[in-house]
């Protein structure tokens, strides 16, 4: 069994017995959150954690539904404007419960907004690789190779865990018709092999008419690909007539924070995963 639906009047969460490592242990993660009160949540956290102590385990964190891949963190700060497609949703009281459990913040990470009307030079171009666009055929082989880079650009991250490519693949499917080849961009060597992504979609949150565009996820494994990419991206959802770019969901200790404020952003939502040690 690799995971535990645990289930109240007014409280469920799901235990994923094989979270991701956490000071190289073996770690549960919390997720699937669902509390309708303080009390029916505290009490079924309760549970979880008694689950988790009784298997041995000495570290559990949340929320997280079994790896970053999927749907974690809590919204601890936040401007009040609406969420963006695919953002985590707000849950004070659920954040409070965990709080009041002994949870404290193991992964800290931001979203931030930039104004497209003024966006910075194109950097310098390099011989080491090329900037192109999707095409707009294959999206199965699209997602492949974001997917395999992905997992070479990520494996050192904190809560890293692998997961297999067909997982990743029901995850991103279902979101092709909403894709904007546009929006879509490789860095690849001059041999032809890829050397970085990004993955940018429209916030149809807002609507079919949205005016913001959400970076997703960028990655690159040779030096200035990523600025490359992220100019090109720029570039592009300014010509297509969005007026602002979501920085979404970044580690505070990762260098697109950096390179986030370097282009303007303005952070409008922040988020926290949290941690507990049993055997402090």
């Amino acid at each position: 069994m690799t995971q535990e639906t645990l289930k109240t009047d007014g409280a469920r969460l799901t235990l994923f017995w094989d979270g991701p490592e956490w000071d190289a242990r073996p770690t549960a993660a919390l997720g699937d959150i669902a509390f309708t009160s303080h009390e029916a949540g505290a009490d079924v956290l309760t549970r979880a954690v008694e689950k988790v102590k009784d298997a041995g385990l000495t570290r559990v964190i949340g929320p997280m539904a079994g790896d970053t891949w999927h749907s974690y963190r809590f919204v601890s700060e936040s401007d009040g404007s609406p969420a963006f497609l695919m953002e985590p949703k707000e849950m004070p009281q659920a954040r409070a419960v965990f709080h009041a459990a002994g949870f404290s913040p193991v992964g800290q990470y931001f979203s931030a907004r930039q104004s497209l009307a003024e966006i910075g030079a194109p950097p310098p171009e390099s011989e080491g690789f090329r900037i192109e666009t999707w095409g707009g055929s294959d999206p199965e082989g699209l997602f492949r190779q974001v997917f395999e880079l992905s997992c070479q650009a990520f494996e050192k991250n904190a809560f890293y865990k692998a997961i297999p490519a067909e997982k990743f693949l029901a995850m991103y499917m279902p979101i092709v018709p909403m894709l904007k080849k546009e929006l879509i961009f490789f860095a690849r060597t001059p041999e032809g092999e890829l050397a970085g992504f990004l993955f940018a979609i429209p916030d149809y949150a807002q609507g079919p008419q949205s005016d913001t565009v959400i970076l997703k996820t960028y990655a690159s494994l040779v030096r200035g690909a990523g600025r490359a990419l992220v100019h090109a991206c720029q570039s592009s959802a300014k010509a297509l007539g969005y007026k602002t770019l979501i920085h979404a969901l970044i580690h505070d200790a990762n260098q697109s924070a950096e390179r986030s404020e370097k282009e303007g952003g303005k952070i409008f939502r922040r988020y926290d995963l949290l941690g507990l040690k049993l055997d402090d």
